[in-house]
């Protein structure tokens, strides 16, 4: 064994040449989409930093921290904690069951006194660390095999129907798909994926009786929004309306008239891609995507320059991780997708969010300062 050694035979890094290693683009294209935020809450504020801009800047600031100290951490006790990181959040979602806080006819919160912690967000980036720590130990003869998918099968679906519980359908459906993504990028082959898609479809009009009245609701809104314009379609309705009047260059900074006059609910919140869109019109919003396009693309790069499995697969999770946050929520005010209340990345009021983003770009800064560090198939392997 070589002590002190990379797989390559270069030394490893020092604290020192960590900290010189880390990815100032990565955290300048973070900043850029928060400072976006900030400025949202502002105008969500109607030009006033309290109750949200000033809040959300106090967090992003922790954030900032949490990204150091995460990204400075060995990536191989990232990987020997990986299991332990994804049963203490699964302990906070069964925690929920019998000590949750009620909060808009949904039990999801636990409160910690100093803010209200939502287990089903941190469960996001714990199911990435797991499925990217089980996965690098098979090889890909092992992934070929269906029983050795039987166990993260198992370590998505758990999590998934306590999260139906709560209920909240828009994280299940995250985790879900995140999941599959990594199954994907591990290796698990096309046909797979085509007989699982085709049970679920077969299997949609059973599910169908599972669903809570809100939840069914939502989804008829989405098939006929005008069916009840006063109601259930109000949202989607006065999203639209608001996208449409900001037309090509918006409005004006603090000038939407549908926000201002108080027509948008939860603008700033789940709605404010809406808000922005029709203050800066579709020049803004597609601006905004082309940060987030941005950091994607770079963190698939981070993903590509790591020499070991485990590093891919966390990189890329994270990836998946932030491209469903955006897409889920830009494609569900647009109207293209039900609501289900998924928050737009550094942009959307939220703390639990802001912490389960912020840790996630910790990981992926993580990956890339680490790059070169060998990771053995065996928890205990650190060299050839």
């Amino acid at each position: 064994m070589r002590s002190g050694l990379s797989e390559f035979g270069a030394p490893e890094l020092t604290l020192q040449q960590k900290i010189f290693q880390i990815n100032w683009l990565l955290i300048f294209l973070v900043c850029a989409i928060a400072g976006v935020g900030f400025a949202m809450l502002y105008s969500a504020a109607n030009g006033d930093w309290q109750p949200w801009a000033s809040r959300q800047a106090v967090r992003f600031g922790v954030g900032l921290c949490i990204i150091f100290v995460l990204a400075l951490i060995d990536i191989r006790l990232w990987m020997r904690c990986a299991y332990l990181f994804y049963f203490g959040a699964l302990g906070l979602l069964i925690a929920v069951e019998f000590m949750g806080v009620i909060g808009m006819g949904a039990q999801r919160w636990i409160d910690l006194k100093v803010f209200q912690l939502q287990p089903s967000e941190l469960m996001k980036i714990a199911l990435v660390l797991a499925l990217a720590r089980y996965f690098h130990g098979l090889t890909l003869e092992d992934v070929g095999r269906p029983t050795f998918l039987i166990v993260p099968l198992i370590m998505i679906l758990v999590p998934v129907a306590l999260i139906l519980r709560q209920p909240d359908l828009g994280t299940a459906v995250m985790l879900v798909l995140g999941g599959g993504i990594l199954f994907f990028l591990a290796g698990v082959r096309i046909w797979k994926f085509l007989t699982v898609i085709g049970l679920g479809l077969g299997s949609l009009p059973f599910g169908w009786s599972f669903l809570h009245d809100y939840q069914k609701q939502r989804i008829m809104t989405f098939l006929d929004p005008e069916r009840d314009p006063l109601g259930s379609g109000y949202h989607i309705l006065q999203s639209k309306i608001a996208v449409g009047s900001g037309g090509l260059s918006g409005k004006g900074f603090l000038k939407g008239t549908q926000s201002h006059l108080n027509f948008l609910p939860e603008k700033q919140t789940d709605f404010i891609f809406t808000m922005l869109a029709e203050e800066f019109g579709m020049i803004g919003g597609a601006l905004v995507l082309a940060l987030f396009a941005l950091v994607m693309v770079y963190g698939l790069f981070i993903a590509m320059r790591s020499r070991t499995q485990f590093g891919r697969l966390l990189a890329m999770g994270v990836v998946s991780t932030l491209s469903l946050y955006v897409f889920i929520n830009v494609a569900m005010v647009l109207g293209l997708i039900p609501v289900v209340g998924v928050p737009l990345p550094l942009i959307s009021y939220g703390g639990t969010a802001m912490l389960t983003i912020m840790i996630g770009f910790g990981l992926l800064m993580n990956v890339y300062i680490h790059r070169d560090t060998k990771i053995g198939r065996r928890w205990d392997e650190t060299t050839p």
